[in-house]
């Protein structure tokens, strides 16, 4: 019995090693799946960043909540439908469950930017025709600068495979030079693809580009785009990170109120994201709702 007892413990005990073991490596950064795919702008490919069961898995918690995706308007910071971006999209709290809040420790580990200047994982799905043109990630409206400041660097996460199309491309990236030869992987770019520097989306690479340089200046060639996909669907999720903290608190005094009696049920109806000029508002206006938006 007692021989029956110690073979058991000692099964689960290599069962626990090994769930430990998972876990720790899930955590850990390999450089050398790294690989640069431009200095202007500064991007580059991690290859197997997340694994097939953290691809599935933030898929499956986006699917029932999916809604079509916006843009910040360039005047006043609102969010607009737009034939520009035409994916649609959910965001997942930064400790949704323990398996989001390991992909939030790894891309803190090696974008080396602390979690709480990223904003939530958007979890975006490109089903055939759709696309998103290009785009800058860092903001020209004084709304968004307000909380966080700009985004200095993006992370885009793919999640599925894609038969044809979906690429992630730099039209304004400097070419390498015209002595490198070409990857064979060029010939199944899409005409989109071609037509700058691109990514090919496949399931749990992840893309890291910097919209900003190091003086913080706005970088011009990170303009970039998702191609229309043609064969397939793209399922991918990105992070953008600021160069201060995203949840940090506006106001430092202790009087903290809403200005509008409907505030608590309009922040319940995602207001806080679609009209931030009047709910969040700025450092030097405040809006009216900034308690219901928890930036108080």
């Amino acid at each position: 019995m007692t021989n029956i007892s110690n073979f058991h413990l000692l099964l689960l005990l290599i069962s626990f090693l090994l769930s430990v073991s998972q876990s720790l490596s899930s955590s850990i950064i390999n450089p050398s799946k790294v690989k640069q795919v431009s200095w202007k702008p500064r991007a580059f490919v991690y290859e197997g960043f997340l694994t097939d069961e953290e691809c599935d898995h933030l898929i499956s918690l986006a699917k029932a909540e999916l809604k079509r995706s916006s843009v910040a308007d360039n005047l006043s910071g609102e969010s607009k439908l737009s034939e520009v971006r035409t994916s649609s999209g959910m965001f997942i709290a930064k400790n949704k469950d323990p398996i989001v809040a390991g992909i939030e420790d790894k891309l803190a580990t090696w974008t080396f930017l602390p979690k709480e200047n990223g904003e939530d994982i958007q979890v975006l799905r490109y089903e055939h025709g759709q696309k998103y043109d290009p785009h800058f990630d860092y903001f020209t409206d004084p709304v968004n600068v307000a909380r966080g400041g700009h985004r200095i660097a993006t992370v885009l996460m793919y999640l599925s495979n894609v038969e044809k199309g979906g690429e992630t491309v730099f039209p304004s990236a400097e070419k390498a030079s015209r002595h490198q030869k070409t990857s064979k992987a060029d010939d199944d770019l899409s005409e989109c693809a071609k037509k700058g520097i691109a990514v090919k989306p496949k399931k749990g690479d992840a893309l890291l580009f910097f919209s900003l340089y190091p003086t913080a200046i706005p970088d011009a060639m990170s303009l970039h785009g998702g191609c229309p996909v043609l064969q397939g669907e793209k399922w991918s999720a990105t992070k953008w990170i600021h160069v201060d903290a995203f949840d940090k608190i506006i106001d430092k005094g202790g009087d903290c109120k809403d200005m509008n009696e409907n505030c608590e049920r309009w922040a319940a109806l995602g207001e806080c994201n679609k009209n931030k000029e009047y709910m969040v508002g700025t450092s030097e206006l405040p809006g009216y709702c900034r308690r219901s938006c928890k930036l108080c």
